[in-house]
């Protein structure tokens, strides 16, 4: 797939989906029953994090159970890790940071990526090789909206998905920057909600995101 094909694809997923919810899930029975949740409240996409043992096969049970989610992994960090999301028919997939095996793996695996930069100098590794959809983070702790700014300056046509600090409290500052074409965030289903099963909390803060979109 192209770098043109696959931005297009990643651009029409977030506008579809723009609040990408952060998922570390700890135990695959919980995968299903939280994707439901989450898509009552208005959200398609999810971001499975690779961050536990039960990540990859959370994914898959979502993509076998729940067909109208658009699943993508998280924390890919490794060219194994991109062929997994592969592998198992991810929608995406996404990294914290990039390196040049890691944009290489999601060329030769065919897979939309969303590689992670803080710097100019990452950002400008990740243009030269056709990734100008990029996830900017750890959002605020980088330098927040300012610095988004900054980068946006020299690199007028890239777009970001932002994670990383982002929550109730100013998502709608970061949706509103032209150059933001989706969010991430891990407030809409914590790991401690995840746990007791408390779906209906994770729905409502699901629909309050998914509202706040409509109002941008």
């Amino acid at each position: 797939m192209s770098s043109d094909k696959a931005r297009a694809r990643l651009e029409a997923m977030f506008a579809v989906a723009p609040v990408v919810p952060v998922i570390t899930i700890e135990k695959v029975d919980d995968a299903v029953p939280l994707a439901r949740a989450l898509i009552a409240g208005g959200l398609r996409a999810v971001e499975i994090t690779l961050r536990t043992d039960a990540g990859l096969a959370a994914a898959e049970a979502i993509l076998r159970g729940v067909p109208e989610a658009i699943v993508g992994l998280g924390t890919v960090v490794t060219p194994d890790d991109m062929k997994s999301a592969a592998k198992i028919g991810a929608a995406f997939a996404l990294s914290p940071g990039m390196t040049t095996d890691l944009l290489q793996a999601a060329v030769d695996f065919d897979m939309p990526f969303v590689p992670g930069i803080q710097t100019a100098s990452e950002l400008l590794a990740c243009t030269t090789r056709g990734f100008e959809l990029v996830k900017f983070f750890p959002a605020v702790p980088a330098g927040g909206l300012a610095a988004l700014g900054a980068l946006s300056g020299p690199f007028p046509t890239v777009r970001y998905c932002p994670t990383g600090g982002i929550n109730e409290a100013n998502i709608a500052e970061w949706l509103a920057h032209p150059q933001v074409v989706a969010v991430g965030g891990s407030w809409i289903a914590p790991a401690s909600d995840i746990r007791a099963g408390a779906w209906s909390a994770i729905e409502a803060r699901a629909r309050s995101a998914a509202a706040l979109r409509r109002r941008t």
